[in-house]
């Protein structure tokens, strides 16, 4: 029962989220059943009688509300001029509550400018005192009267603010998924993108001395090119499931449904950078090995994914170590080449977003992430720890 109306209630929002105006016409239609009550319930002796012609201009002050959107402070000033014709042409039964008045000083509060709410304001300090008069004259009902009108004007400013809230979060959400997103392709691109540059550069080189190397190097362009095209393929399959398309997928698989490159995939990465560009790389592990929850496995391959491109591209170096430390709280990931080290490699690494990215990566995860030299003064390093909590272990 409690998920049936769960439902219902997801679908009204949606149904109001796409048409304001079914929401104002709710509205309406409630605070005239509010408006209906004195009507209908039975009365005591002696109280005003309750005509057609009472509920009729009752009604007529409802009506205005369907538009409190569109013109609020216009809405206002219909409200307040049916609500004044009500008192002074018929005695009719009384409401207790300002019905619409408070519906419509709530929307100016929640949607207008300040300059509307300023002539809110002034307008009420003329018209409750007006329509106290004109009602019971009591110091009692002026009271009441500012205070629920107030109470509505203060609903109305922090709807308003909660809103903002909720659309500052949603930027910043936003922000932060084209940030990762961005992090992913020119993770996978440039891996890629590298690896093809180097066998290609070495292609007609090996045609005229060793042909069966040209026949390796462009086996290797190719597996390079079918694997970055599989982890594109997954990645705009998960984009296209957040958009609510996730049923729509080919017959042959369920790429958009595997999970992210992990650890575990950290041997194969290593052998396809080995055959791709010649250099030897090394990958060793520390400590138990042990699963690691899926946000941070992903990490840990693309943090060696970016830093052993940035060994092929700008280190011209001739052995590059991979090594993986699990600690009994963190992780320590540390990738180390013999090359020119960063002053050599920095008119290359000046210009990318590769070591920016591998910052940001540890820096979401709650880690830290230190590039330089080398630890012998050789060389250049890239070193992230991430926190892994006990009992955190899940996934790959």
């Amino acid at each position: 029962m409690r998920g049936e109306l769960r439902g219902w209630w997801e679908r009204g929002r949606a149904l109001g989220a796409a048409n304001p105006l079914v929401v104002d016409i709710g509205v309406a239609l409630l605070v005239q059943f509010a408006m209906t009550m004195p009507f209908v319930v039975p009365r005591v002796a002696g109280a005003p009688p309750a005509t057609w012609a009472a509920y009729g201009l009752s009604t007529l002050g409802v009506l205005p509300l369907v538009w409190r959107r569109r013109a609020p402070v216009a809405v206002l000033f219909a409200v307040l001029a049916a609500n004044a014709l009500y008192r002074l042409t018929v005695d009719g039964p009384g409401q207790p509550l300002p019905y619409t008045g408070l519906v419509v000083v709530y929307t100016i509060a929640a949607l207008s400018p300040a300059r509307k709410r300023l002539v809110t304001g002034l307008v009420l300090l003329v018209a409750v005192p007006v329509g106290v008069w004109l009602n019971t004259r009591s110091a009692r009902e002026l009271t009441f009267s500012v205070f629920v009108f107030a109470a509505a004007y203060v609903l109305g400013r922090l709807t308003d603010a909660r809103q903002r809230a909720h659309r500052v979060e949603a930027e910043q959400a936003a922000a932060r998924e084209r940030a990762r997103i961005a992090r992913e392709m020119h993770d996978i691109l440039s891996h890629a993108v590298s690896l093809m540059i180097v066998q290609a550069e070495a292609g007609p080189v090996a045609v005229r001395a060793a042909p069966e190397r040209a026949e390796a190097a462009f086996e290797a362009i190719s597996e390079t090119g079918r694997d970055a095209m599989a982890q594109l393929r997954r990645m705009l399959g998960v984009l296209r499931e957040s958009d609510g398309e996730s049923g729509r997928r080919s017959a042959g698989g369920s790429g958009c449904r595997e999970p992210q490159p992990g650890v575990a995939e950290l041997p194969g990465l290593c052998d396809r950078v080995r055959a791709g560009s010649g250099l030897e790389v090394v990958y060793r592990t520390a400590g138990t090995v042990r699963p690691l929850p899926g946000a941070v496995a992903a990490t840990v391959f693309r943090v060696v994914q970016e830093a052993l491109t940035n060994t092929v591209r700008h280190a011209g170096a001739r052995t590059v170590t991979v090594q993986v430390t699990y600690g009994d709280g963190d992780l320590c990931v540390r990738v180390t080449d013999d090359g020119r080290g960063p002053q050599a490699g920095a008119a290359g690494r000046r210009g990318g977003h590769g070591l920016v990215g591998i910052r940001e990566r540890a820096a979401a995860l709650g880690g830290s992430a230190v590039t330089g030299r080398g630890a012998d003064g050789r060389g250049f390093e890239v070193r992230v720890l991430l926190p892994v909590p006990a009992g955190a272990e899940a996934g790959r």
